[in-house]
């Protein structure tokens, strides 16, 4: 399956490569054809296994767990940033954490640091969607990397979710931060691979 977001690209980079062999330009033909392979591969959407624990949290995006900071270093009961670097090649798709309701979303203007780097949670444009759920709250933060900068949030506030919903995208390269209260049990460590939907990264104490 592939995300609606990506059929235009896709379709653009075929109209090129159609006119590339009709003018008989065959470097643009090819080179718009093999584009389009990219953007089909690069808007896939594929189906996850959503965990059924009520008490889970699963990532909100494929890719590498690059940090997990105290907001508040100073403070043991301080929340806790769990961020996620997409590479070009993971599925960018988001999804919720956990179920609950959308109580606040806002996109803030910022710069385009690369998503590597630990400055992009707090200086680079984004979309911060706080959810409230049956046991506890949390912050999911959709960050513009250097070559990601088109943020595609699908929700609105007031909207319920489900746990692993496709909720929005982020287009090339991105950070996808989440905001742990301190009353969940981290289960991933830096460098932990995780997939959108299906990845345990937490679960809420009893």
């Amino acid at each position: 399956m592939i995300v609606r977001d990506g059929w235009p690209y896709i379709v653009g980079a075929l109209s090129v490569a159609l006119i590339g062999v009709w003018l008989h330009l065959w470097p643009i033909g090819v080179g718009g054809l093999g584009l389009a392979f990219f953007f089909a591969y690069f808007f896939r959407d594929p189906d996850r296994a959503i965990p059924e624990d009520e008490r889970a949290i699963v990532s909100p995006a494929d890719g590498r767990v690059v940090a997990l900071t105290k907001l508040d270093p100073s403070d043991p009961r301080s929340p806790t940033r769990l961020s996620i670097f997409l590479s070009p090649l993971d599925v960018h798709v988001n999804r919720a954490p956990m179920t609950g309701r959308i109580v606040e979303l806002r996109h803030r203007s910022g710069r385009f640091l690369p998503a590597l780097r630990a400055e992009a949670s707090a200086q680079n444009e984004q979309t911060e969607i706080r959810i409230l759920g049956a046991h506890t709250e949390v912050v999911l933060k959709q960050i513009a990397g250097i070559v990601a900068r088109r943020i595609v949030c699908w929700k609105r506030p007031g909207d319920l979710v489900q746990r692993g919903e496709r909720i929005g995208l982020i287009k090339f390269g991105s950070r996808t931060d989440l905001i742990l209260p301190p009353d969940v049990v981290l289960l991933v460590r830096v460098g932990d691979r995780v997939r959108g939907g299906s990845t345990i990264v937490a679960r809420i104490r009893e």
